[in-house]
């Protein structure tokens, strides 16, 4: 093997062990998002749930605020918001009695 042939092989082997190095660096790198991906999707479904919690109490808190309104308007809402619900609860039973 000649001097020039020795050196190209010395050089390739430093541009492999760098393309390695980087290859290492970049492995862990995506290890990482990977694991910062999953905390935040984590986080982004708790959030979530607790919105839906919120705007579920929210609803409850209005309706029941809807009867002690003195706004004639919103008492009919409620009111027909009720019988919505009653019977809807109504179509879940006899579902169930005919299963």
């Amino acid at each position: 093997m000649t001097e020039k042939d020795g050196k190209l092989l010395a050089e390739f082997e430093i541009r492999m062990r760098q393309l390695m190095y980087l290859c290492d660096v970049l492995q862990d790198e995506n290890t990482q998002l990977k694991q910062n991906l999953a905390e935040k999707n984590k986080e982004i479904d708790h959030l979530s749930s607790e919105v839906n919690k919120l705007r579920s109490k929210y609803d409850n808190l209005k309706f029941a605020k809807s009867f002690s309104s003195e706004n004639q308007e919103d008492v009919q809402q409620a009111k027909k918001r009720l019988s919505k619900l009653v019977r809807d609860v109504d179509k879940c039973i006899a579902m169930l009695k005919n299963s």
